[in-house]
């Protein structure tokens, strides 16, 4: 029995500025049936807030409890697990801000962690700030794997090839918070007040979204509105437990009774 679903947004329910057809009346209709849900997104480049300012500028009826960043998960871990480490990040001001709102020291002086994000000001100073402070024994952590972000014009370079950049000069390995590790879904859980095994995970990227629902042992409805199309499905070792169009064809579906 599915009563509470995890929604990807980049490519689910919107691309860019732009909503998926017939995504708001998905979201509407989970309100009026009741079931609960949380966008789950691997964009840490902004706050929970603009997310959800966004969604609703879209015509989207939800309330900022509805979203949930890798950003906001990664700085939970960070202030529950790494106490008192000072952080060098590479990500936006806006993250910079969250971090600092969240007491989590920040530096550029021998720090503890070098902290990877989805980062559009990143710079040359930036990458090899982070080179050295890894070489001189700072932990690594990325919030998500991903490689490619959606935007309504097509995609945008994210933050999966920065990591393969800096693992191959340093040969570290990051903790990787974001989708597909279940650090996530675990918060989303506890914020719909689910059990876990009562999550469905809806997405469009079989790596993240649907791995991260197959690691856990929950169902996975993949949708083909964003990176995934047919043939990335037939030819991949990854299987959704369901598959649609869109979100629009999900609610006669999965919650017809």
């Amino acid at each position: 029995m599915i009563r509470g679903l995890a929604i990807d947004m980049d490519g689910t329910i919107y691309k860019g500025m732009c909503p998926i057809p017939g995504a708001v009346d998905f979201v509407r209709k989970l309100n009026e049936i009741g079931i609960p849900f949380v966008f789950v997104t691997n964009n840490s480049s902004k706050k929970r807030e603009y997310y959800y300012e966004k969604l609703v500028g879209m015509g989207f009826d939800v309330c900022v409890e509805n979203v949930l960043t890798s950003g906001i998960a990664t700085l939970e871990f960070l202030k529950k697990k790494r106490r008192g480490k000072t952080v060098y990040l590479l990500g936006t001001d806006s993250y910079l801000e969250e971090l600092e709102e969240y007491g989590i020291k920040v530096g550029d002086k021998d720090p503890d962690i070098v902290l990877l994000s989805f980062d559009k000001t990143i710079t040359y100073e930036k990458i090899n700030n982070a080179y050295q402070f890894l070489m001189s024994g700072a932990e690594f952590i990325a919030t998500h794997p991903d490689d490619l972000c959606p935007t309504e014009n097509g995609y945008d370079v994210d933050v999966g090839p920065f990591i393969a950049m800096f693992n191959y000069l340093t040969q570290k390995e990051p903790i990787i918070i974001g989708k597909p590790n279940s650090i996530l879904l675990d918060m989303a859980a506890s914020v719909m007040n689910v059990r876990l095994n009562e999550i469905a995970v809806v997405g469009d990227r079989l790596y993240t979204d649907i791995k991260m629902a197959l690691d856990n042992g929950v169902p996975s409805i993949l949708v083909l509105t964003g990176e995934t199309d047919k043939n990335d499905l037939k030819n991949s070792s990854i299987s959704p437990t369901m598959t649609f169009d869109s979100v629009a064809d999900i609610i006669d579906s999965v919650f017809s009774d």
